[in-house]
């Protein structure tokens, strides 16, 4: 193979952007996470005061660049990767990331990143739809508790207090919302491997993907 796609999909919570991360450096591939340009959207929406249940408002997705530097997300020149972190984007990128227009040009922009080179691209939809043909594809998920205590911890290490009981209602709410949303809903792709992270440590879970490349590469 001349260059290599890995397409990592999961639910909030379930440790995709950090294992897609760490396989990334594993392998010396691009790492790109789509969760965090659909963030990112959502900030600058917020920012612009754009009512986001309007469609026709995200116009400024034209002017707007995106870059990815170490795995770090640029937006407009801008380092966005706290930021998009924000309890407020987190309770409101699953609106933005319904909306038809939102993602098909951002769908576009990710299909053009992984063209030319190797990549581990995570997300919600990107083994079925942004990636069909990847070479290989994993659907990571977890239990409301573990994944609602790991961003309980990610919150707390930047800052960030949220009780847990209102994570887990927030979990549940935003799985139900893209579960069933109208465009590509998250799901797994039929042919993905599909591992349960819940009592798993991050490294037998990056070793799990990385033994499965491996035996194929």
């Amino acid at each position: 193979m001349s260059t290599i796609q890995i397409a990592i999909d999961g639910p909030a919570g379930a440790g995709k952007s950090t294992i897609a991360k760490l396989v990334a450096q594993l392998f010396d591939f691009t790492y790109i996470d789509t969760g965090a340009m659909y963030r990112a959207i959502t900030l600058k929406a917020m920012q612009l005061n754009v009512e986001l249940n309007d469609e026709d408002a995200f116009d400024f997705l034209d002017q707007t660049s995106f870059d990815y530097k170490d795995g770090v997300l640029f937006m407009d020149g801008n380092d966005v990767s706290k930021a998009i972190r924000s309890r407020e984007v987190s309770n409101n990128v699953s609106l933005v990331s319904s909306h038809a227009n939102v993602r098909k040009i951002l769908v576009d922009r990710q299909r053009l990143i992984a063209n030319d080179k190797s990549v581990v691209m995570d997300g919600r939809d990107i083994g079925y739809n942004v990636l069909p043909t990847a070479d290989f594809k994993f659907y990571l998920t977890a239990n409301v508790e573990t994944r609602a205590r790991r961003r309980f911890l990610e919150n707390a290490q930047n800052g960030i207090h949220i009780p847990l009981e209102d994570l887990k209602r927030e979990i549940i709410a935003r799985d139900d919302f893209d579960s069933n949303r109208a465009i590509t809903p998250l799901k797994p792709a039929d042919d993905a491997i599909i591992i349960d992270t819940s009592d798993m440590p991050i490294e037998d879970v990056v070793k799990t993907i990385e033994t499965k490349v491996r035996e194929e590469v």
